[in-house]
């Protein structure tokens, strides 16, 4: 079939990701004989830099590694609540929801310690050798895409009026950055360079990582990102607010190892972080599969899986959380999914239906039903599921600095005026067969000021908690936030064959599925998994369920599906009830992948076309 691109293949080392230069980037480290886990660490903090939109060292991660030869792990490098962020305190400031920027929505940093607890742990490579390219770009500056200066230009007013130390980043001489220009962020490099300067002398390769760590918890950087919380900082609610962040809160969390929720399809096993993230709803939704699905790509295919999303999602409202003991065996139980896939009728459900996992009683927030508009012809779904930052009155939207027409209520602003993050992703796999998978996100520069003195914003992950008692994502200190992040990992056997993901914030794993389903359904190409053509084959989301970021809304109904879809799958899908919007011809979904063939050594890796960033790289 014909492809944007060719599915790479070789034997050396494979890299993916949602940027051209971070995926260069790492390969060097694979060039250079760095590992799998190396070249992610570079490739991440290259994108910090050259994606500063999508995610920053402030933000959050959650990496699936699979050692070659040993047992895949979950990096959780999602940081939890403080101390002081309670209900109370939010509804005592006369909140209602947690805002969607600003020093409030901050939960610790986790980014920066997860990466680096990667390479102490995983890698080989010291911290300057990961760093430099990084630095590289930050000190000496880099030509940045398009939607970096777009999104500039839509919080200009904020930046110039609110956010001082922001413009002096992503305005300087009034001038958003533009393609063809080049970005510079030297308060970042100074940054790197002085946390290179502090532990050069900290011992050998393991201390040295320990070292930074510890700057990052309790020394300058630590000192600066507190300073910035204690900042009155106006925020989506309209208000200036100061954090809750604390010493104690930065000093006392680190990333942790855990185990991964797996789930086992068709000989396949896949991988993914657990219910503090979305990961089991992608679990969820292959369980739902009955054992005969209809023919790929046809309306009752298309149907069936946006149904089922629909029910695997409502579970996710209803149950996902770090706050509660989570039923996960119940939700993946065949019993139970086959009970929940009685549901699916020929009709599309306009409904929020949880289920009963064990007899328990589902609790949903009493948000959890309130609507947002529907889109409207020219929805241009890229780059949406992330609002981050609301303009001020009078300020430029995206779309008017795009020229691209967006639908209230979605797409990069909403009807609010709210403009919409999104996220990167990472895939890597070495000749040794040492494979990732990595969605860093948050820490986006339109989620809070710049940190004058480090060059990055503190993040905005405790936006999608609730305030409301008593749920399994109630805003808890301590407790992580539930997140939309959700790379993974499928092993056939047991051996790690494919690492994958996309940004996309609630569509990530909607897109994820259906991009899955496309590599092992269809026929192969060379020998191995068609993984271009799956990134290419048209995709969809649909918004039936609460949105996990501020202001939470949900489109019951709903499907957006690329223009390139069969016509006739389009107008069945409606006679069946879904309210159809059919969006651009490229898009739906970010997706990047990586795959290792157990039996040949083959590899081979894949980039999304959508979007003109995203690229793969190997040999």
């Amino acid at each position: 079939m014909f492809t944007t691109r060719p599915t790479l293949q070789g034997t050396f080392g494979m890299v993916s990701s949602t940027h051209w230069l971070a995926s260069q980037s790492a390969m060097a480290v694979l060039e250079e004989g760095g590992n799998a886990f190396d070249a992610a660490v570079a490739g991440a903090f290259v994108l910090h830099v050259v994606e500063p939109h999508l995610n920053g060292p402030a933000g959050e991660v959650p990496i699936l590694l699979a050692p070659a030869g040993g047992t895949v792990r979950v990096l959780c490098g999602q940081g939890v609540a403080p101390a002081g962020a309670t209900p109370a305190h939010y509804r005592g400031l006369g909140l209602d929801l947690v805002p969607g920027t600003g020093p409030l929505a901050a939960a610790v940093p986790g980014a920066f310690d997860a990466w680096l607890l990667l390479l102490r742990d995983h890698g080989t490579k010291s911290l300057d050798d990961v760093l430099k390219y990084a630095v590289g770009y930050a000190e000496h500056g880099h030509a940045p895409v398009d939607n970096v200066g777009a999104t500039v230009e839509s919080v200009r007013r904020l930046f110039e009026t609110e956010w001082t130390s922001s413009a002096e980043v992503y305005l300087p001489d009034g001038r958003a950055p533009r393609p063809g220009a080049l970005l510079r962020n030297p308060a970042l490099a100074a940054t790197w360079k002085r946390l290179l300067a502090e532990t050069a002398h900290a011992g050998d390769r393991e201390a040295r990582i320990d070292a930074a760590r510890e700057v990052w918890r309790s020394g300058f950087i630590a000192e600066a990102l507190l300073r910035q919380s204690r900042r009155p900082t106006m925020d989506t609610s309209g208000e200036r607010h100061t954090g809750t962040l604390t010493e104690a809160d930065l000093a006392g969390w680190s990333a942790t190892y855990e185990t991964p929720v797996t789930y086992d399809w068709n000989g396949w096993t896949v991988c993914k972080a657990g219910p503090w993230s979305q990961g089991p709803a992608f679990l969820q939704q292959l369980a739902l599969l009955p054992p005969e699905l209809p023919a790929y790509g046809s309306a009752d295919y298309v149907h069936l899986l946006i149904e089922g999303c629909k029910l695997a999602m409502a579970d996710r409202e209803a149950w996902y959380g770090d706050a509660a003991e989570v039923p996960l065996a119940d939700l993946l139980s065949d019993d139970y999914n086959a009970a929940r896939r009685a549901l699916v009728g020929a009709k599309a459900s306009y409904d929020l239906r949880p289920g009963s996992p064990g007899g328990r009683v589902p609790r949903l927030p009493a948000q959890a039903h309130a609507t947002g508009p529907s889109a409207e012809p020219g929805f241009d779904p890229m780059g949406a599921g992330e609002p981050t930052v609301a303009r001020l009155p009078g300020a430029p939207a995206l779309a008017d600095v795009t020229g691209e027409a967006q639908a209230a209520g979605d797409g990069p602003v909403g009807a609010d005026g709210t403009t919409r993050g999104d996220t990167c992703h990472l895939d890597v796999v070495d000749r040794w067969g040492n494979m990732v998978a990595a969605t860093p996100s948050g820490g986006w520069l339109q989620s809070n000021p710049v940190v004058p003195e480090l060059g990055f914003p503190l993040g905005t992950r405790l936006q999608m908690t609730w305030l409301e008692e008593g749920l399994p994502g109630t805003l808890t200190p301590g407790r992580r936030p539930r997140t939309t992040l959700t790379p993974s990992l499928a092993l056939r056997d047991g051996v790690p064959v494919m690492a994958f993901g996309t940004p996309g914030g609630d569509q990530q794993d909607q897109w994820q599925l259906h991009f899955f389903l496309a590599a092992v359904l269809r026929a192969p190409v060379r020998g191995g998994l068609d993984l271009q053509g799956a990134i290419d084959a048209p995709n969809w989301h649909n918004d039936s369920f609460p949105s996990s970021f501020h202001p939470r809304g949900r489109r019951p109904g709903s499907v957006t599906l690329e223009s390139r879809t069969d016509p006739d799958v389009i107008e069945e899908l409606r006679r069946r009830g879904h309210d159809v919007t059919v969006g651009p011809a490229w898009s739906e979904g970010r997706l990047c992948a990586v795959a290792r063939d157990p039996e040949t050594g083959v590899l081979s890796a894949a980039a999304n076309p959508r979007g003109m960033q995203g690229y793969a790289v190997g040999r």
